[in-house]
């Protein structure tokens, strides 16, 4: 099927058009493989976002915002490092609009760590923008703002197998981000998601998954990626010590329980983690910075980063959307 032809399906699929068998079966032929189309992701991704509740922001705050993102489902089993590396961006002063849920795959989602760590999540859509707008994060509960998933979900988790539905969200921020910087857990997927960003006008992007499978730039192995910029597209591959990050195995960043993750980001923020803790977080904030336009290149990026931290900036940024949240 081509775009317009996938669109139109998937316009039938979130309008409740289709019964549960129909559902069922279109859901089976869009499993999730080498041969899932670009085409496909990017119909998929338009229709979920034109149909989900949009975070309302101010029309000058749009162009600045950011998403920092992985796909999961790399089974991997590191902490939650997209979410601390949003936390660290957030206190560098980037606009971090943060879009995830609970835990589905892992010990603890990006919502269970924050919840931990303090932060409110049961605000509404308008308290979620006043946040933004007060401390320059925020983040978005999947479920309060993609309502036409409620009746798509209990299909889907009868279905075995990935579906496109397992990349849909990080292309779906219900603030209509035009910034990403987004881990997916194969390689074979970094290149199609990319150019679906890009047909889904997505202005600057970086798409990344290392050659173990993780949906985050690795400090074990070398990280596949592709960077969209005014729309044009650059495929390359990452290798953390050409920037003076040293290799470190998978052990050395594995998280745990809600509770183990959010003390860990705090670690992190007060210099107290080992380093390959930190510095997995270093590498991918310097990525975020470069995405955001903040940095020149990863080297400014991880200047920016390890600032943001030995300032003690990361640390005062938790504490104000901690603060703010709970007042809302």
């Amino acid at each position: 099927m081509n775009y317009n032809e996938t669109k139109k399906i998937f316009e039938e699929l979130f309008t409740h058009k289709m019964n549960d068998e129909q559902m069922r079966d279109f859901l089976l032929s869009m499993k999730l493989d080498e041969s899932t189309t670009v085409e496909s992701i990017a119909a998929a991704a338009s229709v979920m976002r034109a149909h989900a509740l949009p975070l309302c922001v101010d029309e000058s705050l749009k162009p600045k915002l950011i998403d920092i993102v992985g796909t999961g489902g790399d089974k991997i089993g590191s902490f939650n490092i997209s979410s601390t590396v949003a936390l660290l961006c957030a206190g560098a002063g980037c606009f971090v609009a943060k879009h995830g849920s609970r835990s589905i795959t892992s010990k603890s989602g990006s919502a269970d760590m924050f919840e931990k760590l303090g932060v409110k999540l049961d605000l509404s859509i308008e308290n979620s923008s006043k946040l933004l707008e007060e401390t320059g994060f925020t983040f978005m509960f999947a479920a309060n703002h993609h309502p036409c998933m409620k009746f798509i979900m209990p299909v889907r988790k009868s279905i075995p197998q990935k579906t496109i539905f397992n990349i849909l969200g990080p292309l779906t921020n219900p603030a209509s981000v035009q910034k990403s910087m987004l881990g997916v857990f194969d390689r074979v997927f970094v290149p199609k998601i990319v150019e679906a960003l890009r047909i889904n006008n997505t202005k600057s992007a970086l798409v990344v998954s290392s050659r173990e499978g993780m949906d985050e730039i690795s400090i074990s192995d070398t990280t596949y990626a592709a960077r969209l910029l005014d729309n044009h597209i650059e495929e390359f591959e990452i290798d953390p010590q050409n920037f003076g990050i040293k290799r470190a195995p998978l052990e050395a960043i594995l998280g745990g329980s809600a509770d183990f993750n959010a003390a860990l980001v705090l670690d992190i923020f007060s210099n107290q983690a080992s380093e390959p803790q930190r510095d997995i977080v270093l590498i991918n904030a310097a990525a975020s910075f470069v995405v955001d336009g903040m940095a020149r290149d990863f080297q400014d990026g991880l200047e920016i980063a390890r600032e943001t931290i030995k300032s003690g900036k990361a640390m005062k940024k938790l504490k104000k959307i901690v603060e703010v949240s709970s007042r809302l």
